[in-house]
């Protein structure tokens, strides 16, 4: 792990408890608007969910381990985002979003 990437239990528990309730409400990706993919294992393509933070844990620490600075997302835009602002305009809707 990296020092901006602590491994916490807090953390931990977070992200399980978060992946579960947007994978119950397929939730799409917060950066591009897309469907994830809840059938495979989290981080494992990048169409897979990963865990984001809206404020980057490099960037910003002490929002690290918060819960509302979570966002799901394909692992492969969390990758592209990498700790800067979001792009506007990462991909086209595959379906009108509520």
């Amino acid at each position: 792990m990296s020092k901006h990437h602590p491994s916490t239990r807090r953390m931990r528990a977070v992200r399980e408890e978060r992946r579960a309730t947007w994978a119950a409400e397929d939730a799409p990706c917060w950066l591009c608007g897309q469907r994830i993919d809840w059938n495979v294992p989290a981080g494992s393509t990048d169409d897979a969910f990963e865990y984001d933070h809206y404020f980057p844990a490099s960037t910003h620490p002490e929002h690290y381990d918060d819960p509302a600075n979570g966002r799901p997302s394909h692992r492969g835009c969390n990758r592209d985002r990498g700790n800067g602002a979001p792009r506007a305009g990462l991909g086209t809707l595959s379906r009108v979003w509520l």
